[in-house]
């Protein structure tokens, strides 16, 4: 698939088989997320792959966890791969992924939320070209803000002032993949010099 193919194709995955990404695959995925534009050319983001199912799903509950449902713009995602928007009984964030690539950044750095989605879309991408199925994951900040949050970030060895901005779900998608959502107009406008 050429690029644009493969941005038409990607889909937010949130039905996943147990079946485990293979390593290999799993770094090449990583490998795109560090080459991801960053402000300053400065590579601060850190990734954090988790391959355990009961640390993912520990770590998913956590994300969960401090959800503020009132924040929430519009309350239906999909029929097919609904989120936790549309199924409040869900109660992982990361809806069985088996691997959870944790995207953390500078706390205090102003460009560390764009850098972080950067890195994720990089990854996105080149895991769909693998044929391997994802979804970003956002609420990074609110799922390591506790104890046992900050003791799993040093014993990651992620720096102090580091803060995990979105997550990346990565598996192999349980049931049918998704078609394409028609796309909303009215959604861009190109300004011409007169």
């Amino acid at each position: 698939m050429n690029i644009f193919e493969l941005i038409r194709h990607r889909r937010s995955i949130r039905k996943y088989e147990e079946r485990q990404v293979p390593r290999e695959d799993l770094e090449r995925i990583i490998e795109a997320g560090l080459y991801a534009p960053n402000a300053g050319g400065g590579q601060r983001s850190m990734i954090v792959a988790l391959r355990d199912p009961k640390l993912t799903e520990a770590v998913g509950r956590m994300n969960v966890g401090k959800l503020d449902r009132s924040r929430l713009s519009g309350s239906f995602v999909s029929n097919e791969q609904p989120s936790i928007i549309d199924d409040p009984t869900l109660k992982s964030g990361f809806y069985g992924a088996p691997t959870v690539c944790v995207v953390f950044a500078q706390g205090n750095f102003l460009y560390s939320i764009p850098d972080a989605f950067c890195c994720a879309e990089n990854m996105v991408l080149a895991a769909t070209e693998l044929g391997i199925s994802s979804c970003i994951i956002a609420r990074g900040e609110e799922t390591f803000d506790s104890d046992y949050g900050h003791q799993l970030m040093h014993d990651w060895g992620v720096p102090l002032g580091y803060v995990a901005r979105c997550f990346v779900l990565l598996g192999y998608c349980k049931g049918d993949y998704p078609a394409v959502k028609p796309r909303r107009q009215g959604r861009y406008n190109i300004v011409e010099a007169d």
